[in-house]
C-alpha cells in the first residue's frame, strides 16, 4: 500500500498535495508527551542529541516531529523511490533528509549525519530501517554516537488505536481521533574506544532496552500482543 501510494504520488507530482493531506490527517489526532522537559532543556542549553526510534513508528511520529523543525534536524532516509516521498514530506517540516541506507550509500550518509551535528543539534536515526530485520538495532546508531560524542536519546511512540499494516515492519498508522503517546527516554552515552565485543554488547543492550520499553508502552495503551 505504501509503495503504491508513493509511486503514484511521485509519478503525478502529488507530493505537495500529500503533504497537506498528511497535515489535515494529523490535525485529527491528539498528542500526549512524557518527559519532554528533559529533551527541551537539553536543547535549550545548547546540547545535542541523536534521536532514536523504530521504523514501525516513522509515520506516527510526523505530527510531533514538526515541533522540532526549528532545529532543522538531519534524518537518514533511504535512496529508494518510497524514500523520496518521505524525504519530501520531512523537508516541508524543515528537516534535512540525508539519503542512504545499509544497502545503498550507507557509509557516505552516516558520515554526512555525523558531520551535520557540527552545526545542528539533532540527528534522527531510525534503528531498524529501512528494510529490517524488525526490532534489530543496526550498528550505524552506535557508530554515529561514537564518532560524534553525542548521546543517543530514545523516543517511544505508541497509540491507543491504530492500523497495523502487513509490511516487513508492521507499520503503525494511528486512526483518526486516536491519541499518540510520545515518551522520551534517558540519554545514553557511548564510549569512543570500544573493542568489537564491547561494541556488540552495547548494541544488544540498547536493542533489548528499547524493545522492552516500547512493548511496555504499547501494553499500557491496550495492545495485548507485542508489535515489535
Amino acid at each position: 500500500m505504501i509503495k503504491y501510494l508513493s509511486r503514484f504520488a511521485l509519478r503525478y507530482g502529488l507530493i505537495p498535495f500529500a503533504h497537506y493531506l498528511i497535515r489535515a490527517y494529523l490535525s485529527l489526532i491528539r498528542i500526549r508527551v512524557c518527559n519532554e522537559d528533559m529533551a527541551l532543556k537539553h536543547l535549550e542549553s545548547g546540547g545535542k542529541m541523536i534521536v532514536a526510534l523504530w521504523h514501525q513508528r516513522i509515520l506516527a511520529v510526523m505530527g510531533y516531529a514538526r515541533r522540532f523543525g526549528i532545529y532543522e534536524p538531519s534524518v537518514m532516509i533511504s535512496q529508494s523511490r518510497d524514500g523520496e516521498m518521505i524525504a519530501d514530506v520531512y523537508r516541508r517540516f524543515n528537516f534535512r533528509p540525508v539519503r542512504g541506507s545499509n544497502s545503498r550509500g550507507g557509509k557516505q550518509a552516516l558520515a554526512e549525519m555525523v558531520a551535520s551535528l557540527a552545526d545542528r543539534q539533532i540527528a534522527v536515526h531510525v534503528l531498524d530501517g529501512p528494510r529490517g530485520p524488525k526490532g534489530v538495532v543496526k550498528p550505524g546508531l552506535i557508530v554515529m554516537a561514537q564518532l560524534s560524542g553525542i548521546p543517543i536519546v530514545p523516543i517511544y511512540i505508541t497509540s491507543n488505536r491504530a492500523w497495523v499494516l502487513n509490511s516487513w515492519d508492521r507499520t503503525m498508522i494511528p486512526k483518526p481521533f486516536s491519541t499518540i503517546m510520545f515518551r522520551w527516554g534517558d540519554p545514553v552515552y557511548i564510549p569512543q574506544d570500544l573493542d568489537s565485543d564491547s561494541f556488540e554488547n552495547i548494541r544488544r543492550q540498547i536493542e533489548k532496552q528499547m524493545k522492552e520499553n516500547q512493548i511496555r508502552d504499547d501494553r499500557d495503551q491496550g495492545w495485548t500482543e507485542p508489535l515489535l
